[in-house]
């Protein structure tokens, strides 16, 4: 039995005890004072009637008047004159009338009232005794009503009593549902934490269970900053906190090759001429803040463009990614002033000459980098055109107005979204779900996300895409019975109306919202905690999961995601390419898979690319794959 029953047990019993008994010593009382007052009364009457008779003359007919009109006033049951000898000399009695009280209440009270007994005198001597008992029926009467009134002002303070225990009641069980869901959330690895209720017990265990959840939060914040200060050594250049080359070009790499809105965007080389010189002028040091002041420059743009990569590729070539940005007048102005404002503010002649060149998906990265570095050559000889743009790489659109694309798009969207399909595999090779980027026909090509995504949030449509992909993703679903994975928007997440429409359609079709893999860029999650933390509050009771992608440096915030009961974590390929040569790689990763276990999460690694890297994944502790190394036989149909 519950403890909300037993409570409502104990409550009713008290109230139907303190009532029983209430109204049985109220009824007991009343029965005696009433039995008191009737014995006053019967005595009294006794000796004024034989008061009067004492005062009368002693005929039979003066008597038989006397007692017959004290009689008949009704409210006697029995008037009685005895002789000395004890011979009746008159006497007169009726009938108990009680018909409006119940008879088994007569029975349970059953008044036991002695009758006034008085002397009669006549002169000196003692003419007779006279006997007189009241009527029983109003004491009855009375008694029956009083007991109804009492029972009516019970039942009332009961319903009061009642009504304070539901209070009571739902204001213990309202804290003691929360300790029931943190102790749910803790058996489940979400370290959540609640207010503490007013009731000191129930305090004692919340504290705890926060203590608790406030430990293992602090652990995982630990555990994961050691292990991003490792990433950093590893793929970060000491000296300005950039990628170093060998994580930049990786990360350009898996840019060129993702199915996603980085497929295409800009790509800039920065040069600081004669940084020797620099450095014999300035000083090392001063050389160095130098350096640090261009790359927080950088970071700034990518801060405000909300997602970008800077990277120092030697000791005075610096790059900055800059995925789905296809305007290159506007990436030119903005970089141009931010590296003239930074050579303005040195008192020595600072060069900063660069090159801004359009990326996209199919591009050799050999041959980008060569065209940059061609064009960079040539704008050191120009004074005048010290950042320039590589003429044939600038982006061709499909269309020439904003009006185009949206009408292009609206109606690409209605016709319908084709979801590719690329397997997830778990260490069996069974399938975890599909990953399934989007795909648009656009001039009656399927266009890969890297093409229309950029044009989708200029044109403010994320929700409308993101919800027809949702719509194909539980056709899919239907359709073949197996898990898949979709991306969500940044800006779907902060639309309230998207987020209602989303749990509708997963409300709806409860058989196989199970099946359905959310993710969002762990970047975008991040920088979007509330709207994210909403939105898993919403769709944790509808089954489907909900994970991050492209996990890396956003691995040092797990300690801000332990609350919200996330499913899985991809880890960003940039952290796995290479994997089974390179141990630093192997600790991160070992580690950051035992995280993501204590927390009940899974851990995926992303851009597999060979069969050494699988094994070597497995054997570090992680529970699934995907790449283009990832293979399964049994694909669904197209």
């Amino acid at each position: 039995m519950s403890l909300i029953k037993q409570l409502w047990l104990i409550i009713m019993g008290l109230v139907l005890l303190s009532f029983g008994a209430s109204l049985l010593i109220g009824v007991s009382t009343s029965r005696a004072y009433i039995e008191q007052e009737v014995r006053i009364k019967n005595a009294d009457n006794a000796n004024a009637l034989a008061l009067t008779m004492t005062q009368m003359p002693k005929d039979a007919v003066t008597l038989e008047l006397l007692i017959a009109a004290q009689f008949d006033t009704g409210y006697y049951r029995r008037i009685e004159l005895r002789a000395p000898d004890g011979e009746i000399i008159e006497s007169r009695q009726a009938d108990e009338a009680i018909g409006d009280v119940p008879s088994w209440f007569v029975e349970l009270v059953d008044f036991q009232v002695a009758p006034g007994v008085a002397v009669i005198q006549d002169g000196w001597q003692q003419f007779g005794s006279l006997t007189v008992e009241s009527q029983h029926s109003y004491a009855y009467r009375s008694l029956w009503q009083s007991t109804w009134k009492l029972t009516g002002w019970f039942l009332l303070a009961g319903l009061i009593s009642l009504l304070l225990g539901w209070w009571l009641v739902r204001s213990i069980r309202r804290p003691l549902h929360r300790v029931v869901e943190q102790a749910k959330d803790i058996g489940m690895r979400r370290f959540s934490t609640s207010e503490v209720p007013r009731t000191r017990e129930l305090g004692e265990v919340v504290e705890a269970m926060n203590r608790l959840a406030g430990d293992v939060g602090g652990m995982l914040s630990r555990e994961s900053q050691q292990l991003d200060a490792l990433r950093r050594r590893l793929q970060h250049d000491a000296v300005t906190e950039a990628l170093n080359r060998e994580a930049f070009l990786a990360q350009l790499q898996i840019h060129l090759e993702s199915q996603d809105f980085r497929a295409s965007g800009c790509l800039t080389l920065i040069r600081v001429e004669r940084l020797e010189q620099l450095n014999e002028q300035l000083g090392h040091d001063e050389a160095n803040v130098l350096l640090r002041e261009l790359v927080g420059s950088l970071e700034q743009l990518v801060q405000i463009h909300g997602s970008g990569l800077t990277g120092r590729l030697n000791g005075r070539d610096f790059a900055l990614l800059l995925p789905g940005l296809h305007d290159l007048d506007f990436a030119h102005r903005e970089i141009r002033q931010r590296l003239e404002a930074l050579a303005e503010q040195r008192e020595s002649p600072l060069s900063l000459p660069g090159a801004i060149s359009h990326y996209a998906q199919g591009d050799r990265r050999s041959t980008l980098l060569a065209e940059l570095d061609g064009t960079l050559s040539m704008a050191e000889t120009h004074a005048h055109h010290r950042l320039a743009i590589v003429d044939d790489k600038r982006p061709r659109s499909l269309f020439t107005s904003h009006a185009e694309w949206r009408a292009a798009l609206r109606d690409a969207i209605q016709e319908g979204v084709y979801l590719a399909h690329y397997p997830v595999l778990d260490q069996q090779g069974k399938l975890l779900h599909f990953e399934c980027p989007s795909r648009l026909r656009l001039q009656q090509q399927w266009q890969p996300a890297g093409v229309f995504i950029p044009w989708i949030s200029r044109l403010g449509l994320e929700a409308t895409l993101d919800l027809a992909v949702v719509d194909a993703a539980l056709q899919d679903i239907a359709h073949h019975r197996r898990a898949v994975g979709i991306n969500l928007s940044a800006a779907s997440i902060r639309d309230v109306r998207f987020v209602l429409e989303l749990r509708s359609r997963l409300h709806a079709r409860p058989e196989i919202a199970h099946l359905l893999w959310l993710e969002l860029p762990g970047n975008q999650a991040i920088r979007e905690l509330d709207g994210f933390r909403s939105l898993c509050r919403e769709l944790r009771p509808l089954g489907c999961k909900v994970g991050l992608e492209h996990v890396g440096a956003e691995f040092t915030r797990i300690a801000d995601l332990h609350d919200l009961g996330l499913a899985y974590l991809k880890i960003d390929s940039s952290l796995v390419q290479g994997i089974q040569d390179a141990h630093n790689q192997q600790t991160i990763l070992r580690g950051m898979a035992t995280l993501c276990h204590s927390l009940g999460m899974l851990a995926i690694a992303e851009g597999v690319e060979s069969e050494d890297e699988t094994r070597t994944l497995f054997e570090l502790g992680l529970d699934g794959v995907t790449g283009p190394g990832v293979r399964y036989s049994d694909m669904p149909e197209s």
